[in-house]
């Protein structure tokens, strides 16, 4: 898609009502979950960054978004560095500067796995030594038939196959969650901010109704 066609798709996806809920959701993701993984004087780059709703959240020395969607520049703070370019030119922005990046429902719209490898190369010169790269997406092995549901769905991938995919490419996978959040947050669960963080902190919970992984993985020294 260009960018055009990816700011039509997340304007029927996104609508403007739905995202307070949508900012309120990850606000609490990012604060009691995501946080962890990041200390306060990192760099942090948010690959197809959307309309921010990671990056706006989190708390890091830096905070970079790439995307493809001119969009996403007006729904981010003004501490955030932007770049409009490709997923697969993210080593053309950033060498060896990043403590962490970070991709969410993401990977699934690649159009094949040469792509992905291509990508995964990208994140790997974009890494510090020893940086991580953090990721969220749907597990296709607990959506066999909703996984497509995504006109932009292309890619297939659960937890495992890709963390075959990230050690073959160089990573170090430290945390591989097969289940996690639910799938979207267009869903019938509820989604009032205090629900989340209950969610959060009840993994068993997780494993009814968890649809997207999780996985750390780090760049080898």
């Amino acid at each position: 898609m260009n960018s055009n066609e990816l700011s039509d798709l997340y304007k029927i996806r996104f609508t403007q009502n739905e995202l307070p809920r949508k900012n309120a959701i990850w606000q609490v993701i990012c604060r009691d979950f995501l946080q962890r993984f990041i200390k306060t004087s990192d760099t942090v780059v948010d690959v197809a960054c959307g309309y921010g709703e990671f990056l706006n959240y989190i708390s890091a020395n830096k905070k970079i978004a790439v995307d493809l969607n001119a969009d996403a520049l007006k729904f981010l703070d003004a501490d955030i560095e932007f770049h409009q370019c490709k997923a697969t030119d993210l080593g053309l922005v950033i060498i060896e500067n990043a403590d962490v990046i970070f991709t969410s429902n993401f990977l699934e719209h690649l159009p094949d796995k040469k792509t992905l490898d291509v990508f995964l190369d990208q994140v790997m010169t974009a890494l510090k030594p020893g940086g991580k790269y953090l990721i969220l997406g749907p597990n296709l092995r607990y959506l066999p038939g909703q996984y497509w549901d995504f006109y932009d769905h292309h890619l297939g991938l659960t937890h495992l196959s890709l963390s075959e995919a990230l050690q073959l490419k160089g990573f170090n996978v430290q945390i591989c969650i097969d289940r996690f959040l639910p799938f979207t947050t267009q869903g019938t669960l509820p989604t009032h901010p205090w629900l989340v963080w209950a969610y959060l902190k009840m993994p068993f919970v997780w494993k009814f109704f968890g649809k997207q992984f999780f996985i750390v993985s780090q760049k080898r020294f």
